[in-house]
């Protein structure tokens, strides 16, 4: 299973991925995506070997898929359980490739993920969580019709500055009208 949008495919990592993904997330201690991906958490590097062997926790996983634009692997999207059992599920995504930045990847992205996640789950709302010093992934949410549904402040503790964590977040009948205006505005 995949879905497209123009010259960008979202698609279950498959092994050939892998070497691109090392090397995008986890070659380099400071890679510069970091800066913008939650840097107040640590983020290390890990051996490729490691990596590789961990293999069967990324391929063809529901949860994790890579964000591909001309055949070339830029990124991952991906989901997980806040509570499974009342469906409260989050996703997170993760343009790796600085040159692909600002270029509408990742709304394109999160785009065909929400609508994959809602096609194939029983879910009433997806969210995320971002920090108030990423005003690109808050846009983000705008433009796909998102709420700002809670704003922590100043509990993100970056380069000696607070910043406030934020959660956005659609429900399933938002995302259908969402859609429709699209439909209807092409």
């Amino acid at each position: 299973m995949a879905y497209k949008d123009g010259e960008m495919i979202i698609r279950p990592i498959l092994e050939k991925d892998l070497p691109t993904l090392w090397e995008l997330i986890y070659k380099d201690e400071s890679p510069e995506w970091k800066k913008w991906d939650a840097p107040y958490f640590e983020h290390k590097p890990i051996p490729y070997q490691e990596y590789i062997d961990s293999k069967e926790k990324m391929i063809n996983q529901e949860d994790r898929w890579a964000i591909e634009v001309n055949g070339e692997v830029i990124g991952t999207i991906n989901y997980y359980w806040e509570h499974q059992p009342s469906l409260w599920l989050e996703m997170g995504i993760g343009i790796y490739h600085p040159s692909y930045w600002n270029g509408g990847y990742g709304t394109k992205a999160l785009r065909l993920w929400i609508t994959h996640l809602f096609q194939t789950m029983p879910l009433v709302r997806v969210g995320y969580t971002t920090w108030s010093g990423n005003e690109r992934m808050i846009k983000v949410g705008e433009k796909l019709g998102m709420k700002m549904e809670a704003r922590l402040r100043k509990c993100r503790y970056y380069n000696g500055e607070y910043y406030d964590s934020i959660r956005m977040g659609i429900l399933r009948e938002e995302w259908e009208a969402y859609l429709e205006l699209r439909r209807c505005n092409k």
